[in-house]
């Protein structure tokens, strides 16, 4: 027997006695965003999120008492730190996720390779595969996670929120005048967003306007001759308190409208970089510095 169908027969055995102890609760269905149908003959129990985003959505969700195991990087909310971490981007390890016994896995369809996914499918698991593009697309989870795990009153007040405090930001910034931003996703090589990433949609909800939006490709990278050419007036990154923002090359142009203003900012990274209800925090923080370009 090879180690992969071993692992495969050891998941299927532990997904088996999962539903025996769960006989007579309702089945579960929910449609993923792959497009596949998931049906669990019980909410989830043993959990385990193959992307820190989706730890803090199930927390979120009010099921961060189902989550066993996360992957490295699951930081918030505090509670996520403390759980066993099976891996990162690079590798999972398999063998440590056996030992937890899932009944389910959570995984980004992005921030895994084609390899990974593939070993994914050959546990005998069932994995739900998220894509989140939209703020929507945030409330949207949180729902089916409320499904997936029974939780469905706390999910749904957490959409709502999130859909409500989203209305609410791009009501008083949407319409308000308009003010050139660049992104700094990397600083070597240069990396922005454009239109189909999350943050450019919490840039166009505080009037601003995406340098770069229409490059091709999600995270284009871009020279510093045509950053400066496109003479931003707020230069924005993420960054954690414990991490350099590496914006002092900005410093360089001192020509650039933002470098001029002393618009060059940093933002608590976390919060625009993950596709969960702090997102809304993240954005409402670049609203403020948008507009104070605007004064």
């Amino acid at each position: 027997m090879t180690a992969r169908r071993g692992l495969g027969l050891r998941f299927g055995l532990v997904l088996a006695c999962a539903a025996a102890l769960g006989a007579g609760a309702a089945p579960v269905t929910v449609r993923d965003d792959a497009g596949q149908v998931l049906t669990l003959p019980t909410p989830a129990r043993r959990a385990i999120t193959l992307a820190p985003h989706l730890a803090e959505l199930v927390f979120a969700a009010g099921a961060g008492d189902r989550l066993v195991g996360v992957m490295r990087y699951s930081e918030f909310p505090p509670e996520a730190a403390r759980l066993p971490v099976i891996g990162d981007a690079f590798a999972i390890n398999l063998e440590a996720m056996a030992t937890l016994k899932p009944d389910l896995l959570l995984a980004w369809r992005s921030g895994l390779n084609p390899r990974q996914q593939q070993r994914l499918q050959t546990l005998g698991l069932p994995v739900y595969t998220n894509e989140i593009n939209t703020v929507e697309g945030i409330a949207d989870t949180l729902r089916r996670l409320g499904r997936l795990f029974g939780t469905e009153a706390t999910a749904e007040a957490a959409a709502a929120s999130t859909e409500a405090r989203w209305h609410a930001l791009r009501a008083v910034f949407a319409h308000r005048a308009p003010v050139r931003v660049f992104y700094q996703l990397w600083h070597e090589p240069l990396m922005t967003v454009n239109r189909g990433h999350l943050i450019d949609q919490a840039i166009a909800a505080c009037g601003g306007i995406n340098v770069f939006g229409g490059q091709p490709g999600l995270t284009p990278t871009v020279s510093w001759e045509a950053a400066v050419a496109a003479d931003p007036q707020v230069v924005v990154t993420g960054a954690e308190a414990n991490e350099p923002a590496h914006l002092e090359g900005w410093q360089r142009f001192g020509r650039v409208s933002a470098v001029q203003g002393g618009r060059v900012v940093t933002l608590q990274g976390h919060r625009l970089a993950r596709m969960s209800p702090a997102f809304i925090d993240g954005a409402m923080a670049l609203c403020e510095a948008i507009d104070r370009a605007r004064r």
